[in-house]
């Protein structure tokens, strides 16, 4: 056996600990747009892979017999040319998939599908507004500069923003209720715009919106292509041992 994690996630990140505590020839690769701390041994790498079928090739190349995607749930590019890949080459893939976040009773959430249809829910009158959507996706709430933009990245920005007003958290999760209830509260956050992401570790700020009673814009997740998922870390453990077949 010889896996290949496609990571840059808190969760890849556990999954690459257990496979080294495991004992299991692995590869961890990442995009590298953050710089993820790798709290494990395992061989990395980092970059693209060139497309679907520049993956396909590397998989070949290097022998991969298994593949985890466990990239995040809104990496869609990257999951769709694992699937395509896989596919091709006939290596089994599975993906660490956390379930999404679901509406609890006092939420007010406006459920939207996707990054432009945040920016029109947004509303025209100025706001502050807590984008926690991570920094590529922010240029297109340049079209609603009225707004007091607060964002929270995992790395400084290294370059000029293209909001106006705009204030930047440098900060790495799991955050707390206490610290977003905080946040919120400190810089008069009115709307929080979030992708749903599910987890725990960025659930913080959805829980702080709901109890101080402030709207929602929950971005929903890309539609990708049936491939099989698991949840923990342990079925894919199991995945992986026993050949388990996990729900499409």
């Amino acid at each position: 056996m010889r896996a290949l994690i496609l990571g840059g996630t808190g969760d890849a990140n556990q999954l690459a600990d257990a496979f080294v505590r495991e004992g299991i020839d692995a590869i961890y690769s990442y995009a590298g747009r953050t710089q993820i701390p790798l709290g494990h041994s395992l061989p990395t790498r980092i970059g693209g892979f060139g497309g679907a079928a520049g993956l396909a090739d590397w998989l070949r190349k290097e022998r991969i017999t298994h593949v985890i995607d466990a990239t995040h749930p809104f990496a869609a590019e990257m999951s769709r040319h694992a699937v395509e890949a896989c596919a091709a080459v006939g290596v089994p893939l599975v993906a660490l998939e956390r379930a999404p976040w679901t509406r609890a009773a006092g939420d007010s959430w406006i459920e939207v599908a996707d990054i432009s249809a945040a920016v029109t829910a947004l509303p025209e009158a100025r706001a502050r507004v807590f984008l926690a959507i991570g920094r590529q996706h922010i240029a297109p709430f340049a079209a609603k500069p009225q707004h007091a933009y607060t964002l929270r990245f995992v790395d400084a920005s290294d370059g000029e923003l293209p909001l106006p007003d705009a204030e930047v958290i440098t900060s790495r999760g799991p955050f707390t209720l206490e610290s977003d209830r905080e946040l919120m509260r400190s810089r008069g956050i009115q709307w929080l715009v979030a992708r749903n992401s599910g987890g725990t570790g960025a659930r913080a700020k959805i829980d702080a919106s709901r109890e101080l009673g402030r709207p929602v814009i929950m971005i929903a997740r890309p539609t990708l292509p049936e491939r099989s998922r698991a949840e923990t870390i342990e079925a894919v453990l199991a995945w992986l041992g026993h050949g388990a077949r996990l729900g499409a």
